[in-house]
């Protein structure tokens, strides 16, 4: 990958977890209900993780500033992109899961791979 590109994946990760947690944050009951997900017993559940996951957001555009420099940040999102579609799949092919997070699972697992490039094509920018 070229740097260019790092810094466009890392952009676009960014912009998506901030926005998507915001949107949590603020709306997880219309979005529950839309798609019939069962609330959870406190808000805080959903809540909390829509804060981190705006966080990261922000952790993923400070990356996309300069991707040789934060390398060792993007360790971090794969752990946190290889989490969400793995509960979300490994749910999906057990006990079920609502329809709602496969399409957030798919696009996390693609920005897993492409993280994992990207972080490996940093380690030959940095040399």
């Amino acid at each position: 990958m070229t740097l260019k590109s790092i810094k466009t994946v890392f952009l676009i990760a960014g912009l998506y977890d901030l926005i998507l947690g915001s949107a949590y944050l603020v709306g997880h009951e219309t979005l529950f209900t839309a798609f019939n997900v069962p609330a959870p017993g406190h808000p805080t559940y959903v809540e909390f993780p829509a804060l981190l996951l705006a966080l990261f957001g922000v952790m993923f555009l400070q990356i996309s500033t300069d991707p040789v420099r934060y390398r060792e940040m993007m360790p971090y999102g794969m752990g946190l992109k290889a989490a969400f579609a793995g509960l979300a799949f490994g749910y999906h092919f057990t006990s079920g899961v609502s329809f709602m997070w496969l399409p957030l699972a798919t696009i996390d697992l693609i920005f897993l791979i492409v993280f994992v490039l990207a972080w490996r094509g940093t380690t030959q920018l940095a040399r």
